[in-house]
């Protein structure tokens, strides 16, 4: 049957796309590496240098210098010189959160978080496919740290920080930092061809599966330093980016899209994958869709819901529309490959569903997208003020060019 990702229309505009959001991202350099957006693409001049931003900024270019994109190869050694340079802690290891706004030295208080060195990892993998200079130093620093100060082998998974001397880890974990960690392990994969962090990619992966199964495929946030869930932790925090009260159901399409990008690498290798893989994805972007998906209001996916589904906070992400559509485009691949004809159809349905949403709510014009919208399709900036982030748009509008596996920079390499 004909499938949307396969429409050669759509990956001509995904492709154009993609050049204009490259284009309109260049703006976001600066010395320290690169900073915020304003909604007209103007740097936020007062607002930190968060290594997450500059990470994922680093990582675009890498990608848009591998499809060609004129000028993106600089970008990204810019953001690869930085993440060796004024974000490095040269003296107790491991990479700041945050710099000053000029950009040459650590915001002051500034942690050492789990999050944020996921992307480390991403961006110097990224980096190293398409053979930036520095990139491979960087990478085997980042690998080195992980099993230093973030790995924690009794429970397969990662902390989620420390203070700047590692002398301090706090005691919360969450599956965010652990949800980027398994991204940023495959690339590592890619990168190095070392098996170990495909590995732990897939143990972090079975502990989602399992929770996901204890809790109707509504997956906790937040955890106890055993790993105990705790259910009202963050309960006074329902307007948060990054660790907000309650379910994400963004999560849990790009929990499924992951989870399948690990199955596929593991394929790729000669393994087979237990059926689990595929079975926790299904349920994972149903719950997700089911949940996320309202009819009120414009329609769209809602940022969080309580534990039975209920909205909690009804402003929609454009990350989430992102990972909803990436979602539905890796089940739907393997569906094909597998014959189920009426499972294609239904993630069909959610790929143009949800692409044709964006198309109406959140793409003002080519490469610039609104962040936050209201229940009304009224733009907000309550928890993603200006444009400052690529990541979740870049990778959808590359996905269905390179497949699920390898990823996204090493299978850009392959096909330059």
């Amino acid at each position: 049957m004909k499938t949307p990702w396969r429409d050669e229309a759509l990956l001509d505009a995904f492709a154009e796309d993609f050049e204009a959001l490259v284009a309109f991202a260049s703006a976001s350099r600066t010395p320290g590496g690169f900073a915020a957006l304003d909604a007209e693409g103007v740097i936020e001049r007062e607002a930190p240098i968060e290594l997450w931003m500059t990470c994922r900024m680093t990582y675009v270019f890498t990608l848009a210098s591998m499809c060609g994109i004129e000028g993106a190869a600089e970008l990204a050694e810019h953001g690869v010189n930085a993440l060796n340079g004024p974000f490095r802690d040269e003296t107790y290891g491991g990479w700041y959160s945050a710099l000053v706004p000029a950009g040459d030295a650590p915001l002051e208080g500034a942690r050492k978080e789990a999050y944020g060195h996921a992307f480390v990892i991403l961006s110097a993998a990224a980096a190293t496919c398409a053979g930036l200079n520095g990139a491979r130093t960087l990478l085997d620093e980042a690998l080195t740290d992980q099993d230093r100060h973030w790995w924690e082998p009794a429970f397969g998974r990662v902390r989620n920080s420390w203070n700047r001397d590692f002398s301090e880890c706090e005691p919360y974990r969450g599956l965010n930092a652990n949800m980027h960690m398994v991204e940023a392990y495959l690339a590592a994969w890619d990168a190095s061809g070392e098996r170990i962090w495909l590995d732990r990619a897939r143990e972090i992966c079975r502990f989602v599966a399992d929770l996901g199964a204890r809790f109707g495929w509504r997956l906790p946030e937040h955890f106890g330093p055993n790993w105990d869930v705790e259910p009202k932790m963050r309960a006074d925090h329902l307007l948060d980016p990054f660790r907000p009260y309650g379910v994400v159901p963004g999560h849990g399409f790009e929990w499924a899209r992951l989870i399948l990008h690990t199955r596929a690498a593991l394929v790729a290798v000669g393994d087979t994958p237990g059926a689990w893989m595929l079975d926790v994805a299904r349920e994972l972007v149903n719950r997700a869709d089911c949940d996320g998906w309202t009819d009120e209001g414009v329609g769209g996916i809602v940022y969080t819901t309580d534990g039975d589904g209920r909205a909690l906070v009804t402003q929609r992400m454009h990350w989430a529309l992102c990972e909803a559509v990436n979602a539905a485009y890796a089940l739907g691949v393997v569906e094909e490959e597998l014959g189920d004809e009426a499972q294609v159809a239904i993630q069909s349905e959610r790929f143009a569903r949800c692409v044709a949403w964006a198309d109406q709510y959140l793409r003002e014009s080519p490469g610039r997208w609104v962040h936050e919208l209201d229940a009304e399709g009224v733009p907000l900036g309550t928890l993603w003020p200006g444009k400052p982030d690529a990541y979740h748009l870049a990778h959808m509008l590359l996905l269905p060019k390179i497949g699920l596996a390898p990823g996204f920079a090493l299978a850009l390499s392959q096909l330059k």
